[in-house]
């Protein structure tokens, strides 16, 4: 099966790109290798995959339908997988555009080339984000997401909204996985842990928003990519699924964790909660064992580690 991976450079996009060549698909990657972040982390993310005999990567921006329509024609995906995306609850509030370009007029040539061309089924990112303002927890796919408190939030709801949309009008299959806080080896650079843990081994402060009364259903990445995985080989024709570690963990307990497993103690500065961020993330998985056998195995003080030791080898 030959299956194009949009992000493919991006922390998620990579390793789904390496579990999809281990199981013998083919795999065309694509990825605008964006300065949001380190652009030599992406590249080195590449090169693990560059020599991968069924591998191929274009670099090219989603939002570019000309070029993104040729390598649909050529390459003729069965499947795609949309993993492409502005990231950033905080900097979707100061710079809204980059949003509504990448993530939905990106998402809508992505959907539409899928139509267009005939693939089997399109599984595609979403976030736990769209969740917002609720406060029922745990979060279950049937609650409503009309709370969105950031413009990235917004974003993903269009992205499943357009995506239901095409499965009822064009019978095109679609299943959005929202992830919840992903983490593990690779990481992207401007998320929580990374930073944690760079500023800790640098004895520097690190800020805890909220004063610290702040909780993330924190999940490991290879946790992340078996329901991936699965989301693409079930191919159902409309669904959406959480897809987190059901297990929420204070900001302080992962702190403590990071601390212990670097042996060295956090300079705490506390701040107020910031615009655009929810106070505590907590997903429902039932949806998602049930439909794709999902059972994450990996809990935060299994996979801090992981991380930690990447990190070393990486940036010490």
């Amino acid at each position: 099966m030959k299956i194009l991976v949009t992000g493919a450079a991006g922390f998620i996009g990579y390793h789904l790109s390496k579990s999809l060549l281990s199981r013998g698909y083919e795999v065309l990657g694509v990825d605008s290798i964006s300065n949001y972040y380190s652009v030599n982390l992406k590249k080195d993310r590449l090169k693990n995959l560059i020599d991968e005999k069924n591998f191929s990567f274009n670099q090219l921006d989603i939002t570019d339908r000309g070029n993104l329509s040729k390598i649909f024609e050529n390459f003729k995906p069965d499947k795609v997988i949309n993993m492409a995306a502005q990231p950033g609850v905080r900097y979707s509030i100061e710079n809204p555009y980059e949003y509504i370009s990448t993530n939905i007029h990106g998402f809508i040539n992505v959907i539409e080339l899928c139509k267009k061309n005939n693939v089997k089924g399109l599984i595609y990112a979403s976030s736990s984000s769209v969740y917002g303002g609720n406060d029922k927890i745990p979060f279950s796919e049937i609650d409503n997401v009309n709370q969105p408190i950031s413009i990235y939030a917004v974003s993903k709801i269009s992205n499943e909204l357009i995506a239901h949309t095409y499965s009822h009008l064009h019978g095109l299959s679609t299943t959005g996985l929202r992830f919840f806080t992903v983490y593990g080896p690779w990481y992207r650079p401007d998320m929580g842990i990374f930073i944690f843990t760079r500023n800790i081994l640098n004895r520097k402060p690190i800020q805890l928003f909220n004063n610290g009364k702040m909780q993330r259903d924190f999940t490991y990445i290879d946790d992340i990519i078996n329901g991936t995985i699965s989301a693409v080989e079930k191919n159902y024709k409309c669904e959406i699924f959480n897809l987190g570690n059901n297990n929420s963990v204070s900001i302080l307990d992962l702190i403590a964790t990071i601390e212990k497993h670097l042996k060295i103690s956090a300079i705490v500065d506390y701040a107020p909660l910031q615009k655009g961020d929810p106070v505590i993330t907590f997903a429902s998985i039932e949806h998602a064992q049930e439909k794709l056998n999902y059972n994450p195995k990996v809990k935060i003080d299994q996979g801090i580690p992981k991380f930690i030791d990447w990190y070393k080898n990486y940036y010490v």
